[in-house]
């Protein structure tokens, strides 16, 4: 009897169900790094700078405007003609860690690259993994609209060599894991810092100025240090984290402008533990700010802006700026009030907020006051109940607000409407003021 054939079908069957666990391994791998990728996407909010208005996601074409010029975000989905399909995972961190593209050109640091840098090759090749996972876009986009000569590639040169190191994050020993899990997630992925930190004439970051707030699309990104008068220093790291997931605390403030769009896009999905260490780090940021002021200048205006304000404001803020917890929010130690850039303020009282679940609506000013009404009234709230901000809002910063905002209908469904918030109410899910996002301001990423 012959029993080699039994045997070699025997060896047959046990090789093929080898490779087919094997392979439902490696598919199983491919899943995990997918899904990896889709978490690290959304915490470095790719989708919100790659994604233009009434556009695909991820298929480019936002406008980014900058001191120099302006620039339209690139189309990432794989698509091999317009996207990165054809790209390599070591292209990809290439572009990431080093900001150099597939053609071997340095980038322009729209592309938040000097944070990227930072990000491990692992979770590089996670995102590439995701990104290659989405449906293809076929979108050609023409990225460089920048003035000369800025808009020559070989002029990076100079500005790599003053800001930018190239480098992994390299956790701090002294520290716990949460807190340099925080410090990877909001100095890399999170590119914090590209917003909420000052920049010079050439576009680079104030070092010495870092988290300390700044001015983005016409609103003021506010003062992250642990500052007691215009930073962290009262808040909690856990209110820090419920900030994030929501974009609201009661009793402080509320997501406004761009930061409402990294609320949606990006934070609300992280998970509690990463918002959690995302917390302790930014607890831990040294009280730096050079934007705290001391006592307001005696303004001979104060009047009239109080005057204002009990016409107004105060049936539903209150006396003292307290306001009615969960009805209408505080105006007395609110971050946004507190803010040096009075931009925010200004577009609350001339547009108004939508109502949301319990909170009522707030009407715009812009048809009953003056600009000089809404600068005193400004001015006002800003310089009263504890509040300590220079009476520093004019009436040529609201008319050129109340200009801005004339040029653009104020178009519900837009994709900015969900981006305006008042102080204490949460960020309407999908509408704000579409005319708010497109004010001036520079967009640096």
């Amino acid at each position: 009897m012959d029993l080699s054939r039994p045997l070699l079908h025997t060896l047959q069957a046990c090789a093929l169900t080898c490779l087919l666990a094997v392979d439902a391994k490696a598919q199983t791998a491919d899943a995990d790094a997918v899904a990896r990728g889709a978490y690290l996407a959304r915490a470095g909010d790719c989708v919100s700078c790659h994604t233009a208005q009434g556009g695909q996601p991820f298929a480019g074409g936002l406008r980014m405007d900058t001191p120099f010029g302006y620039l339209l975000t690139p189309n990432i989905t794989p698509d091999a003609a317009t996207g990165i399909g054809s790209w390599s995972a070591d292209e990809f961190y290439r572009a990431l860690h080093q900001g150099v593209n597939k053609r071997g050109q340095d980038m322009f640091p729209v592309m938040p690259f000097d944070f990227y840098t930072r990000v491990t090759r692992q979770d590089s090749d996670a995102i590439f993994a995701y990104l290659r996972s989405i449906a293809p876009v076929k979108n050609a986009v023409v990225v460089n609209h920048l003035r000369f000569p800025f808009n020559q590639r070989w002029s990076m040169a100079v500005w790599r060599e003053l800001y930018f190191s190239e480098g992994s994050f390299k956790p701090d020993p002294g520290k716990s894991a949460a807190w340099n899990r925080g410090a990877y997630l909001v100095e890399g992925l999170g590119h914090c810092s590209a917003c909420h930190s000052p920049r010079n004439a050439l576009g680079g970051i104030e070092k010495d100025k870092a988290y300390t707030g700044a001015t983005i699309d016409g609103w003021f990104a506010l003062n992250l240090t642990s500052d007691l008068h215009t930073g962290l220093g009262s808040w909690t790291a856990e209110q820090i984290a419920t900030y994030l997931k929501t974009g609201a605390v009661a009793g402080k403030t509320t997501a406004l402008g761009p930061m409402a769009e990294v609320v949606k896009n990006s934070t609300s999905y992280l998970n509690d533990a990463d918002l959690a260490a995302m917390g302790a780090y930014l607890k831990d940021l040294p009280a730096n700010s050079t934007l705290r002021q001391g006592k307001p200048v005696p303004d001979p205006t104060r009047a009239a802006g109080a005057s204002l304000y009990l016409d107004h404001c105060a049936g539903c803020h209150q006396a003292g700026g307290r306001g009615i917890p969960g009805v209408f929010p505080p105006l007395a130690g609110n971050g946004v009030v507190l803010a040096p850039d009075p931009a925010d303020i200004l577009k609350v009282v001339l547009l108004g907020v939508p109502a949301q679940g319990k909170y009522v609506p707030m009407p715009g000013f812009a048809s009953q006051l003056s600009d000089q009404q809404v600068a005193d009234l400004a001015n006002y709230v800003r310089g009263s109940w504890g509040n300590t901000v220079a009476a520093n809002t004019t009436a040529a910063m609201s008319a050129r607000m109340r200009a801005a905002a004339g040029r653009y209908a104020l178009a519900p469904s837009s994709r900015v409407f969900h981006h305006t918030t008042h102080m204490g109410y949460p960020a309407p899910p999908i509408a704000v003021i579409d005319a708010t996002a497109r004010m001036p301001g520079n967009r640096l990423h």
